[in-house]
C-alpha cells in the first residue's frame, strides 16, 4: 500500500475517489525497474482541472501521476503533442504508461525546480545561462514540423484569437469591474482588437507551445529545460511563445534586458533557419503587439479563474498584466484608446481603495 504524503487539508484516500482510483490504478504498475511504488503526494497545482501527483518507489525512483477528470480534460492532446516533441529533440516527460478512457498518465519526473522558482533566487550568470538555454530549446520546438503530429494541430485563427481576447471585455471588465463602456469606447476598443489580430495572422506561422514561460520550463541537470503543460499547442505566429517566456504571468524583466533576450532568440531564429522578418525592429514591433494580445486574454481568464473555477489567487497578478498592456499600448498611437481604458481603471480603482 502507497504511504500518503499530503497538507492536512488536502484531499486524501477514503475522500477523494478521482485520487482512490489513480492510487488503485498506479498500485497495479511497477516503478520501470520493477520496484513497487511506496509513497504519493501532491506534485503540484494547476490552473485548469487537471492535477498531479509524485510517486515514490522502494529504490527511491520517482514518478508523476496526471490526474484530468473526463469530461472535463482530456489526456489525448497531451499524449500527441508529448509524442510530437519528443521525436522533435524537445525535453519532455517520458510517457509511461496511460489510461485515456478514465483520463490517468504515469509520466517521467522532471524534478522541483521550475525556472520560476530557480530565476527569483539567481544570480546574473545563472539567469542568463537560464534564458539561453529556454531560447535554444524554444527555437528547436519551432523547427519541428506540426503536420507531424499523429492528431493534426488547430490552427490560431482569426476565431481563436478573437474568443481569447473576448475574455477581456466579458470577464475582466464586466465581471470583475462591474466597468460600463459608451459606445465610443466600445467601437475604439473594436478598433484595438482588430489590430491585434490582423497583425497575429499576418505573421509567419510555427508549432506554438501557447503557455511557454517560466512556470511551465524546469531546470534539468541535462538537456535543460524540461518543457510542460504543452497539451494546448497549435499551428500559431512565430513570435506568441517569444512573448509568452519574456512578458510572463509571475516574473518581470527591464525592457533593457527583455530587448537583449528577442534579440538573442531573433539571431538563433534566423540562423536556424526560421521565419523571422528579416528586420529586428518589424519582428520586435510583432512580439509587442502579439504579447499585447496575450495580456488583453490573460486578464481575462485571472478574472473567469476567479469567478468560475473558484481560484482567486491567480488575480494576484492583475497588475502586472496591466502595466504589461499599458507600456505596450502607450508606444503606438493605434491603441490610444486602451491607454484610456487603463488609465480609467486604475484611476476608478485607486479612488474607491480597490485591489486587485
Amino acid at each position: 500500500m502507497l504511504r500518503y504524503d499530503f497538507p492536512a487539508n488536502s484531499s486524501h484516500a477514503g475522500t477523494d475517489p478521482r485520487l482512490d482510483d489513480a492510487i488503485a490504478w498506479v498500485e497495479a504498475r511497477a516503478a520501470p525497474d520493477g520496484s513497487p511504488w511506496m509513497q504519493i503526494a501532491p506534485a503540484s497545482a494547476d490552473a485548469s482541472f487537471r492535477r498531479y501527483f509524485r510517486v515514490t518507489a522502494a529504490d527511491g525512483a520517482t514518478a508523476i501521476i496526471m490526474d484530468a477528470p473526463p469530461p472535463k480534460e482530456d489526456v489525448r492532446p497531451f499524449i500527441n503533442v508529448t509524442r510530437l516533441l519528443a521525436d522533435g529533440g524537445v525535453h519532455v516527460p517520458a510517457l509511461q504508461a496511460s489510461d485515456e478512457v478514465r483520463g490517468f498518465l504515469l509520466l517521467g519526473d522532471l524534478g522541483n525546480a521550475t525556472y520560476l522558482k530557480v530565476l527569483h533566487g539567481a544570480n546574473e550568470g545563472e539567469r542568463q545561462r537560464l534564458f539561453h538555454d529556454a531560447i535554444d530549446t524554444l527555437t528547436r520546438l519551432q523547427q519541428i514540423d506540426p503536420t507531424r503530429a499523429i492528431t493534426p494541430l488547430a490552427r490560431y485563427d482569426a476565431a481563436l484569437l478573437r474568443r481569447e481576447i473576448d475574455l477581456f471585455p466579458e470577464w475582466f471588465l464586466g465581471r470583475h469591474l462591474s466597468l460600463a463602456l459608451s459606445d465610443d469606447e466600445k467601437n475604439a476598443l473594436e478598433r484595438v482588437y482588430a489590430t491585434l489580430i490582423a497583425s497575429a495572422l499576418a505573421q509567419p506561422t510555427v508549432l506554438t507551445h501557447r503557455d511557454y514561460m517560466p512556470r511551465n520550463l524546469m531546470v534539468t541537470p541535462e538537456r535543460n529545460p524540461g518543457v510542460l503543460d504543452y497539451q494546448d499547442a497549435v499551428i500559431g505566429p512565430i513570435s506568441y511563445d517569444v512573448a509568452s517566456l519574456m512578458r510572463d504571468a509571475f516574473i518581470s524583466w527591464e525592457e533593457p534586458q527583455v530587448i537583449d533576450w528577442v534579440a538573442r532568440y531573433w539571431d538563433r531564429a534566423r540562423k536556424s533557419g526560421l521565419p523571422v522578418r528579416a528586420d529586428f525592429s518589424e519582428f520586435y514591433r510583432e512580439f509587442e503587439w502579439m504579447g499585447l494580445q496575450r495580456h488583453l486574454k490573460v486578464l481575462g481568464i485571472f478574472a473567469r479563474i476567479n469567478y468560475r473555477d473558484g481560484k482567486p489567487h491567480y488575480l494576484a497578478d492583475t497588475p502586472r498584466f496591466l502595466r504589461y498592456a499599458r507600456d505596450v499600448a502607450s508606444r503606438y498611437q493605434a491603441f490610444s484608446p486602451l491607454v484610456a481604458l487603463i488609465d480609467r481603471i486604475e484611476g476608478t480603482t485607486a479612488a474607491v481603495g480597490y485591489t486587485f
